[in-house]
């Protein structure tokens, strides 16, 4: 496998050529516990502070899982979806101040009149029912299609939430128009208003914090620094991490490491001024999903490296990382030959994982020995 590391805005040839192969890790390192099976392709997962975990499945169902009961069962209150291709149940977020109010914040794939839209719901979690649902976020305008939801979702230390969107597949030039939600990545209040200093308050789509994108599934927020890193799959080729900047334009599909499914050019470009160049991008694509640094005390070796799901490739890959510098990529438990769709980090410091299945499994990584 191929993957190509990108520093700064760097003559196209060279990105081009330039690669490094990826180092197969060695899985006998690793204790794999199978915690629960039997989920309906999981997608996004979050922990309480008491430590259970909050699982979505994509079908349209949350479940709970806590060590000694296991899986809850689904919980009521949830909204119906638009279960279509890769549309459904997907990311879900506690609230940073769960603690005092119980509220969990998920995006879905919202059904409408002509179509679906990605939108977040916020809710509060009595016991195994969610109450006072409300949309505080949908994206416009509706699709008729079930692709490209994006739909990972990040708070930042001033408790803005950023939701990320697809380009919705047959509307990928409109990424490059921030005055609708194709191709974004929003920022908003945890009820729904817009920040003040958001870049495009005058314009028509006044949640937008950065564009030019294709479709996001990876984010979160670097524990020590507080940057915003969100992951998109390209088309074939051109998975890209990018450091989020606020304003600023991606490239899709201008600029491209990917063609289309078929083999023909999307573009012609790797780079053009004004577009921000990827950390990182791969090619072949690995179909990224679910990314979080690692900083705890199980793996000292890896702290402050990244960590994402691969989905084509059927494994858990580490980018050693200097700063927002990358480094070497491993790879591990690709002899599963599971999907992975979500990764985290587990207060204990352990790697929780899901695998994208309709018998999908919550597994649990830990150094052995």
């Amino acid at each position: 496998m191929n993957t190509t590391t990108t520093f700064g805005r760097i003559a196209a040839l060279t990105l081009l050529v330039g690669s490094s192969s990826a180092h197969a890790a060695d899985s006998v390192n690793l204790q794999v516990n199978e915690l629960a099976s039997g989920l309906n392709h999981p997608w996004g997962m979050t922990f309480l502070p008491d430590n259970r975990l909050v699982i979505t499945e994509r079908g349209g169902s949350i479940q709970i899982y806590d060590a000694k009961n296991g899986l809850s069962g689904n919980l009521e209150g949830v909204p119906d979806v638009a279960a279509n291709n890769q549309g459904g149940m997907l990311d879900i977020l506690a609230d940073p101040d769960f603690a005092n109010n119980h509220t969990l914040y998920f995006c879905y794939s919202k059904p409408g009149d002509g179509g679906s839209s990605s939108a977040v719901r916020r809710a509060k979690l009595e016991g195994e029912k969610l109450v006072n649902g409300e949309d505080i976020f949908i994206a416009k305008p509706l699709i008729d299609n079930g692709f490209h939801f994006g739909c990972r979702l990040g708070f930042d230390a001033q408790k803005n939430l950023y939701i990320t969107l697809g380009d919705r597949y047959k509307y990928m030039q409109e990424a490059q128009n921030p005055d609708n939600h194709y191709g974004t990545i929003v920022r908003v209040r945890a009820d729904g208003s817009v920040p003040e200093d958001n870049p495009f308050t005058e314009g028509k789509a006044p949640e937008v914090f950065s564009y030019g994108h294709r479709n996001v599934q990876g984010l979160t927020v670097h524990p020590k620094t507080g940057d915003i890193w969100a992951m998109e799959h390209g088309p074939k080729g051109g998975d890209e991490v990018n450091k989020l900047g606020k304003g600023k334009n991606y490239g899709w599909p201008v600029i491209t490491y990917g063609v289309d499914y078929s083999g023909e050019i999307i573009s012609d470009k790797t780079e053009q001024e004004g577009m921000e160049q990827p950390v990182i991008y791969w090619d072949p694509s690995i179909a990224p999903s679910g990314m979080t640094f690692y900083y705890g005390d199980k793996f000292k070796e890896w702290e402050g490296d990244l960590l994402v799901g691969a989905l084509k490739f059927t494994h858990l890959r580490r980018i050693e990382m200097d700063g927002d510098n990358p480094g070497k990529e491993h790879e591990y438990l690709r002899d599963r030959n599971q999907r992975i769709r979500d990764v985290e980090v587990g207060p204990d410091g352990l790697i929780y994982l899901l695998t994208d299945e309709a018998n999908g499994k919550l597994l649990q990584v830990s150094p052995k020995g």
